[in-house]
């Protein structure tokens, strides 16, 4: 019999990366190598209709068992995606919610499943994390509960929340490690290529030279973090926004005293910190997933601004109060 059973829900198009982050630890961490039999852990989507499931991408899941009785899992975990679905939660499905948190089932948020949480009341009191892009739109949404978008996931009694996206893995690993041991979470990770993270990890933000108030300025400043491994050019973010370049030029100066390209260059180098202080990944690669040219461009940069070169930065330790991250005003789009 598993030592750790976890039921599914899945809202309307769900986000596939968190639901297959989070299933994936519990498989790898399952059975032996990566024979992926559901020995150790089991997994099942639940459903109130059986209906196919489509992902915020299209892929569409076919659960495997009706909702039933709560009391069969260790764990019931909440998979959420696009925000304007959360209203939209079958009302079977917040009933079994609310069956489970009375038995005292512990219930878990991945993405916007923390608002799934919330709005069916049963989050009162609880801390929850959420993604510091979905950071506005909770604050909006959802009044009576303060988000954490500081952390990769937060524990807060029968209550377990995630930022979503890789943070999923982090707290699957988190719940395998408590049921199955430190060893087989770490080798889930290990399989599939994430670093090691505790709850505390701080979620990559805007830094807080960012800071504003300018509704434009921070539409940009959230486009260019999204594109942080292959920078737009500014013309690119113009159109993007459907504004002139003189126009936003003009925002960027009022409201940091910067060039947009000058802010842009900001993201990707205290990314490229972050990285450098919280991975073993080499500089050559965090140089490419920080959008440099290469590494010497990064060394470059890195210089100008920090007076050092990154290598140094990584061994002198400077890192551990370099990077401010600040959840950006910005809401999803």
């Amino acid at each position: 019999m598993p030592q750790l059973n976890v039921g599914l829900i899945l809202t309307r198009r769900f986000t596939l990366c968190a639901l297959g982050n989070f299933v994936d630890v519990l498989r790898l961490a399952a059975d032996e190598g990566d024979r992926s039999r559901p020995i150790l852990c089991a997994w099942k989507v639940l459903s109130p209709t059986m209906e196919p499931i489509a992902s915020s991408s299209g892929i569409v899941v076919q659960p495997d068992e009706p909702l039933g009785d709560p009391a069969r899992f260790d764990y019931l975990v909440v998979v959420g995606g696009l925000v304007d679905e959360v209203e939209r939660l079958h009302t079977d499905t917040v009933r079994f919610l609310e069956r489970a948190a009375a038995a005292g089932i512990p219930l878990v948020g991945v993405c916007t499943g923390t608002y799934v949480l919330h709005r069916a009341g049963l989050m009162d009191g609880y801390r929850a994390c959420v993604s510091w892009f979905h950071h506005d739109d909770f604050l909006e949404r959802f009044d009576g509960l303060k988000p954490v978008s500081d952390q990769i996931f937060v524990v807060d009694r029968d209550r377990l929340t995630c930022s979503g996206g890789v943070a999923a893995a982090h707290l699957a690993a988190f719940i395998v490690e408590r049921h199955l041991g430190r060893a087989r979470a770490a080798k889930s990770l290990h399989i599939m290529i994430i670093d090691e993270a505790a709850a505390e990890e701080p979620q990559p933000g805007m830094p807080l030279a960012l800071a504003t108030d300018d509704a434009l300025v921070r539409r940009a400043l959230l486009v260019m973090q999204q594109s942080i491994d292959s920078p737009l050019s500014i013309g690119r973010v113009v159109v993007q926004l459907a504004v002139s370049r003189r126009k936003l030029e003009r925002h960027f100066r009022q409201a940091l005293g910067m060039t947009p390209l000058e802010a842009d260059r900001l993201i990707r180098l205290e990314q490229a910190k972050h990285l450098l202080v919280t991975t073993a990944r080499s500089a050559t690669r965090i140089a490419n997933e920080t959008g440099f040219c290469d590494l010497p461009h990064m060394i470059k940069v890195f210089r100008a601004a920090e007076g050092i070169t990154p290598d140094v930065f990584r061994r002198s330790g400077r890192g551990s109060t370099a990077v401010s991250a600040l959840p950006p005003t910005v809401g999803s789009s």
